[in-house]
């Protein structure tokens, strides 16, 4: 099976042998646009560009041909919206990402508008600037004739999982998943279907909305052009959905949290959606057979892009792995916080005017105190989404499956147990993401024969087990609480 991972900042492909191992991987980054404070773009050409490198690339490696593959799967960074000609698959507009906040003011004016309740009912999520739907209203409003020709049914809306099946069928097909609809603010998770009232609340033609399938589906035929012969596609999901069925999370209760560009909880709620009272959202976890499973989600906006900005912005190291060992050559931050907000605070404070602090700097901070301090926001920001989900009633987790990128540093992970006080599970693939693609797509085509096969195919390689002592525990974020409360825009 070969999964397509096109993320926020890298675009990858791994091949997959049927017990869900890696057999070959290719990676290619992604540029990053920033035209204003707050804005964050991508080049949709960019991005099918290195999907087709990578694709071909991980083929090659693994010295296998399209013939050798069973189907591709698909998984994408979520809320990205791209519009493009439903003739030629052009792009109209670079892709607005999901961190994007130029959106934030039409966000303020809906709120004021009485808009959120109904919103939250039927889509279970809040009005943010991180959602497809107000990024799509700016794209039809600011694009030369967009709107009209979106009217006429000349145009395409999606995120980059549409898009991709859109290029990579020959334009055959125009589709999405109910993972990924159900983070545009307007699809209803109840009904699994989109919805008319929210289209006219926020000014989206029903021309425009590819059609909405099952996780594990027949979505189209790869054209033989793309990898040298027809392949079929037959999962998708967007990245976190996808790294909950990569993390076997299928039972209610069971949780897992991916740490990449951001960071993403998901908690398995079961085949009823549950609504949080602690601004965290609702969201479909995956659909088979056409009957949903619904998630809680907690969204942090920053993660291992605090790392990034220390290699590339600030160049105070040379890779990632950099700063495990900077971490390490420390006993603490010497109360020194990094609140990573540069886009934003996401989950459960949804303020997107806020912006990032170094918080307890003094003569005697050094570069390792600021690396270890945006590590430790990251276990800090996970910490508050578990409180969140305490607070709503549900069952405590037994322990956290981990995965993504930055799983891989041994001090992030212990820290991360020390401070939520309960285990941590870090799989033998943490590539969790593109691994569950590939499940998906094996579900459809009879590699799995069922949710238990996957299941059973998922292995812990590591297990974090907390030592710190509590009263440490709570006077660390305690600390980080009040780091928080300075950088709020609505605490101000």
């Amino acid at each position: 099976m070969l999964a397509i991972d096109q993320g926020t900042t890298s675009t990858r492909a791994i091949v997959f042998d049927s017990g869900g191992v890696p057999v070959a991987t290719a990676q290619r980054e992604l540029r990053q646009f920033y035209p204003h404070d707050g804005w964050v773009e991508h080049d949709l050409e960019d991005i099918w560009r290195d999907t087709t490198v990578v694709c071909r690339a991980a083929l090659e490696q693994a010295g296998l041909g399209a013939a050798d593959i069973s189907a591709i799967g698909i998984t994408n960074q979520r809320e990205t919206t791209a519009l493009w000609d439903r003739a030629t698959g052009e792009g109209l507009h670079n892709a607005i990402v999901w961190q994007d906040r130029r959106t934030a003011e039409t966000c303020r004016k809906l709120h004021a508008d009485g808009a959120e309740p109904l919103v939250a009912d039927r889509t279970g999520l809040i009005i943010d600037p991180y959602f497809s739907a107000t990024k799509l209203g700016w794209l039809l409003d600011h694009v030369p004739h967009a709107r009209e020709r979106a009217e006429r049914g000349e145009l395409c809306f999606g995120t980059i999982d549409s898009f991709l099946l859109f290029r990579l069928t020959g334009g055959a097909v125009h589709a999405t998943d109910s993972s990924n609809a159900s983070r545009t603010l307007l699809f209803d998770i109840n009904t699994q279907d989109w919805d008319e009232e929210l289209l006219r609340l926020f000014g989206i033609p029903r021309a425009l909305l590819p059609r909405v399938l099952d996780n594990s589906a027949d979505f189209g035929v790869a054209q033989a052009e793309f990898l040298g012969a027809p392949v079929p596609i037959t999962g998708m999901a967007g990245d976190q959905q996808a790294a909950t069925v990569g993390q076997a999370c299928f039972e209610p209760g069971m949780i897992k949290s991916t740490y990449g560009t951001g960071c993403f909880a998901l908690l398995n709620v079961g085949d009823k959606p549950v609504r949080s009272t602690n601004r965290l959202l609702t969201t479909t976890a995956y659909r088979l057979d056409g009957k949903p499973t619904y998630a809680v989600e907690g969204s942090i906006f920053v993660a291992g892009a605090a790392v990034q900005w220390l290699r590339d912005g600030l160049r105070v190291i040379a890779d990632a792995a950099a700063s495990e060992r900077h971490a390490n050559d420390l006993p603490d931050t010497q109360g020194v916080y990094m609140v990573p907000a540069f886009t934003g605070l996401g989950a459960p404070h949804w303020d997107p005017d806020a912006r990032g602090a170094l918080i307890g700097l003094t003569r005697d901070t050094g570069v390792s105190h600021i690396v270890r301090a945006a590590l430790e926001a990251v276990c800090y920001q996970t910490r508050d989404l578990m409180e969140c989900m305490a607070a709503d009633g549900g069952t405590p987790p037994s322990a956290l499956r981990v995965d993504g990128g930055m799983v891989r540093n041994d001090w992030l992970m212990q820290f991360l147990a020390d401070i939520l006080g309960i285990p941590v599970e870090r799989p033998v693939v943490t590539e969790t993401t593109a691994l569950g693609a590939a499940y998906l797509a094996g579900l459809r085509t009879g590699v799995y024969a069922s949710l238990d096969s996957v299941s059973r195919a998922w292995r812990r390689e590591r297990l974090f087990e907390p030592a710190m002592d509590e009263a440490d525990r709570a006077r660390l974020y305690e600390g980080w609480r009040r780091a928080v409360r300075r950088v709020r825009s609505d605490l101000a």
